[in-house]
């Protein structure tokens, strides 16, 4: 019988929907069974059929969304008996990655993904902070005028528009070999 994942989500602008497309795709691809959920339109009731859980959310001035953050308070207690994975996706973390900025990348992922692992007494079998999206067209006015002086640094770092005023700057090799490791973790 083919082990089963459930992907839990939340996303602003669609940066940890795609990457959790791609997670799903990769897990199907090493034979897990996997369901994915936005935790903004969807509610998961149960958690038990799951052999791993996996938990992502979207960046944004060091806030994950809510709907992942009220996923995990809701189950804290079944996910410490399961495996769990988290990730979040932050354009901000591949330019400082870019930029080898170490300080504040490993600042980010202690406050990203430790302290929230820890907040919910969570032992992830793996955690990571991928690349995200940049869509200056759908920051409200106070974000786009905030983020404005990020721009030049993007484009310096080498991410290029897909469309006038987005930049996606996650590598997706990261991603599916990430994926790759999770399905070895539960094999």
């Amino acid at each position: 019988m083919a082990k089963k994942a459930l992907i839990v989500y939340g996303t602003r602008y669609g940066a940890t929907q795609s990457t959790s497309e791609e997670i799903v795709k990769v897990l199907e691809g090493e034979g897990l069974e996997v369901e994915v959920v936005n935790a903004k339109r969807e509610k998961i009731n149960d958690i038990t059929a799951y052999d791993l859980i996996i938990v992502g959310s979207g960046m944004q001035m060091g806030k994950w969304t809510g709907e992942p953050e009220k996923f995990l308070k809701r189950f804290q207690k079944e996910l410490e008996t399961k495996r769990v994975a988290i990730f979040v996706s932050s354009a901000a973390q591949a330019l400082l990655e870019h930029e080898k900025k170490t300080e504040e990348i490993e600042n980010n992922r202690r406050q990203y993904l430790e302290e929230k692992a820890a907040k919910y007494n969570l032992q992830p079998v793996s955690m990571a902070v991928f690349g995200g999206v940049w869509d200056f067209n759908r920051m409200n006015f106070m974000l786009r005028k905030t983020l404005a002086s990020f721009k030049p640094r993007i484009e310096d770092a080498g991410f290029k528009e897909m469309k006038p005023c987005l930049y996606d700057t996650r590598d997706w090799n990261i991603i599916r070999n990430w994926a790759r490791g999770l399905a070895d973790k539960i094999k």
